[in-house]
């Protein structure tokens, strides 16, 4: 027989990597929020999960339970070999680790193939998170990267990440970088997704003397920062980008893509061209229409983002701002680490 493993335990578990977490739930339920890491050999799929559901609420449990036990009993043998092909300790969960948790860890069980039980599924790991999430005290000291749009904030910070400094990723995390264009090209995540994935973070930073994060509002998209990373985050010190326009232009289509995502960027336009004087706004509209990116991109910056980021620096303390003026973002890179390395590192 299985056994049941508590939140924590599971958790240090898989900080240490010597465990596969493994959600049996639909693919939907494992898009729309799962554990970090882990992987989905769903019990029942989308259309499986929906049959049983109508039946239970229309019909009887039993005919629930029959109508469930003949879809499982067909797909039994590759659901054992799924899980034959991952080797060490499995932990597997539900939503609440009821049925499918249960019933997955009985017949692996009953073919040799063990595994345990997260106590109370994804559920309880949720609790977990928003408790730890509601009291936690963060102690780096945070380093902001700052600097009108188009700077390579994201770029920098994850090349720095990749070289395995202290990184919080907020964009990643979210889904989207944040402004109007910010789900261009990306999938946006809940907050669930986003708290998940911070805690996460947060705790893998945690003792290191400084944490480098970019210079977020609290919304980024659909989710919101926990009001201690905003308060930290305002308090750090900000790294202060200044790239000359042409190369915030360069970066801006390197990070967007704008010829995959043409429609995308035209419908984020058009919710913000009322706020930009209208001749402006028509050969923006006219150069997103014909292709020429490059030319709405620095007319947008010019106009639109450059005047709402200019209220922004005149809040920053001079005490706290570091300005890093660069040629190109590999120089703002490399002078970024220079600081790092003389004050912080």
């Amino acid at each position: 027989m299985f056994t049941d493993i508590e939140v924590e335990e599971l958790l240090a578990k898989q900080k240490q990597r010597v465990m596969t977490l493994i959600d049996v739930r639909s693919p939907s339920e494992f898009e729309e929020s799962t554990i970090p890491g882990s992987l989905n050999i769903p019990f029942f799929n989308d259309e499986e999960r929906a049959e049983i559901g109508t039946l239970y609420k229309q019909v009887s449990v039993e005919a629930a339970k029959k109508r469930g036990l003949a879809i499982i009993s067909a797909k039994l043998p590759a659901l054992i070999e799924q899980f034959q092909e991952i080797k060490g300790d499995k932990v597997v969960f539900c939503w609440r680790g009821g049925m499918r948790s249960r019933t997955t860890a009985t017949l692996l069980s009953l073919m040799d193939v063990h595994v345990q039980r997260l106590s109370g599924g994804i559920r309880s790991y949720r609790k977990w998170v928003v408790d730890e999430l509601s009291r936690f005290e963060v102690k780096p000291k945070a380093l902001v990267l700052n600097g009108y749009t188009g700077t390579g904030k994201t770029y920098i910070l994850r090349k720095l990440k990749a070289e395995h400094y202290p990184v919080l990723d907020l964009e990643q995390m979210a889904g989207h970088r944040g402004s109007v264009f910010g789900q261009v090209g990306l999938v946006p995540h809940n907050q669930k997704t986003f708290d998940s994935l911070l805690l996460q973070a947060l705790l893998e930073v945690q003792e290191q003397p400084y944490m480098l994060l970019e210079a977020e509002s609290k919304r980024i998209g659909k989710v919101a920062m926990p009001d201690f990373l905003v308060k930290s985050k305002e308090e750090g010190i900000q790294l202060w980008i200044d790239l000359p326009l042409e190369e915030r232009v360069k970066q801006i289509l390197e990070d967007y893509h704008p010829e995959l995502h043409q429609e995308v960027c035209l419908a984020a336009f058009r919710r913000i061209k009322e706020r930009i004087h209208t001749p402006i706004a028509k050969q923006i509209e006219t150069d997103l229409l014909s292709g020429r990116f490059g030319d709405a991109a620095e007319q947008l910056l010019i106009h639109y983002y450059d005047p709402r980021y200019e209220h922004t620096a005149k809040e920053i303390e001079p005490e706290n701002r570091v300005i890093v003026k660069a040629a190109n973002v590999e120089d703002a890179l490399a002078q970024v680490k220079q600081y790092i390395a003389e004050h912080v590192g």
